[in-house]
Formats: C-alpha cells, sequence, structure tokens
C-alpha cells in the first residue's frame, strides 16, 4: 500500500476501501464514539434483511440535531482526494442511487471501478480492462438510513460552507483511529468535504442530483467472476 493510500485511511476520516491496487472515497464518514441512537443500525439492515427508507426519522432534523450523512438523493459527484503529507492530488467520482442503497466509485485514469450494495452487503470490484470481476463482503455493514442524522459517533457543529457551489454545513467528529476531522455535509447528506488539521483532504469539485439510472450499477454481461484479491 503506497504512503497516500495509507494517509487517506488514516486522516482523511472517512472510510477506504483499498481493492485492485486502488483508493476509495466512501459515502460516509465512520465515527468512533457510540451510537446516538437507540436503534442501531444492524437492526435496520442486518442479514436479510429489507432496507425500510420510506419515512425518514421525524425527530431526527439534519443540521439541527446533527448531519445526515447518507444521501436522500441520487447524486454524481466528482472529488479530489488529498494527501496530508503532500502526495499528489486524485479525482475520483460517487454516483449514488437512494431507492437502490447503492453507490458507485471510479477513481481516475483507471478501467477499475467498485459497486456496493447496502442492502446486500456487497462490494463488486469491476476491471474492464481485464474483463474481470470479484465480489467480496462490504466493508462496513451498518447505514444511517437516507434522511437520518448520523445514529452513530459525536458530531459538534463548527458552522457552514460553500464547497462546489454547495452550501454544507461543517462538523467536528473524529475518525477510527480517533483523529479529529472537519466534516462539510449538505441537508440533504451529500458530503462535500473532509479536512483534517488545516489541510483539506477531499473536496467535491462538481456536484450533480440527476437521477441515476440501474445501469450505472450493473455488472456488464461478459466478465468473468474471480476470488477476490487478498492483501
Amino acid at each position: 500500500m503506497s504512503g497516500f493510500k495509507t494517509t487517506l485511511l488514516r486522516h482523511t476520516g472517512v472510510a477506504v476501501v483499498l481493492a485492485a491496487g486502488v483508493a476509495m472515497l466512501p459515502l460516509q464518514a465512520q465515527a468512533q464514539k457510540a451510537p446516538q441512537s437507540p436503534v442501531a443500525p444492524e437492526s435496520l439492515y442486518g442479514a436479510g434483511a429489507t432496507p425500510n427508507i420510506a419515512a425518514p426519522d421525524s425527530t431526527a432534523v439534519c443540521d439541527r440535531d446533527g448531519p445526515c450523512i447518507t444521501p436522500a438523493t441520487d447524486a454524481d459527484i466528482v472529488y479530489e482526494l488529498t494527501s496530508p503529507v503532500g502526495d499528489a492530488a486524485i479525482k475520483q467520482r460517487m454516483r449514488w442511487q437512494v431507492a437502490a442503497l447503492k453507490q458507485r466509485l471510479d477513481p481516475e485514469n483507471t478501467s477499475v471501478y467498485m459497486v456496493t450494495s447496502w442492502p446486500e452487503h456487497t462490494l463488486s470490484v469491476v476491471d474492464l480492462s481485464r474483463k474481470r470481476f470479484s465480489v467480496m463482503p462490504a466493508p462496513s455493514q451498518g447505514l444511517t438510513p437516507p434522511g437520518h442524522i448520523a445514529m452513530t459517533g459525536t458530531y459538534a457543529r463548527l458552522g457552514s460552507s460553500i464547497v462546489a457551489g454547495e452550501r454544507c454545513t461543517v462538523w467536528r467528529t473524529k475518525d477510527t483511529d480517533g483523529h479529529a476531522s472537519d466534516v462539510c455535509y449538505t441537508p440533504d447528506g451529500l458530503l462535500l468535504q473532509v479536512a483534517q488539521g488545516q489541510q483539506i483532504t477531499v473536496r467535491a469539485l462538481s456536484v450533480s442530483r440527476a437521477t441515476q439510472p440501474d445501469t450505472v450499477f450493473t455488472i456488464p454481461a461478459g466478465l468473468k467472476q474471480e476470488a477476490p484479491a487478498t492483501p
């Protein structure tokens, strides 16, 4: 694992998936503290459970009680990721379909992309150049439902910002290593920026709320399935 990927994993305040040698930006920040909600993620999206996203929790008001950290709308966002130690920045496209709770991540300059399905708890890595794909368990089994404030972690409001033409609220939280991170979320749950200290490590460059078709998240026909790569 390169220094850039290791630093992202430790310092951005978001979960980083490493597959096929590529560092991936996640959907939401991963916090360290105990749940804020009495409803545990597993009770909502346990093995074999069907997600229920029809009605947001009426007591969970985004930007008042805490951030909503899962998009409540389809989204297409291009991010720039920068390492705090000065490595070169990379770009990555994230697409999200709220109805199916699926996410696709496409890093620049590679034929590899990843599709995460939270209802199925799977992460599929697709390599178009090799015409191969693999399926493994998703790195995080819990997902805060769209329209609900973060179900785990502690968040302290710092203020607001404008990123990629979108207004977002800045919250201070901690990553899984206990490092403080400042994350900026829109009211409808889009992550726009992550900062560690004085360094912006994740920043949205463009944001679209266009409807994402099923085909974006479908594994192309004709690819051969293979076992997931091991570290």
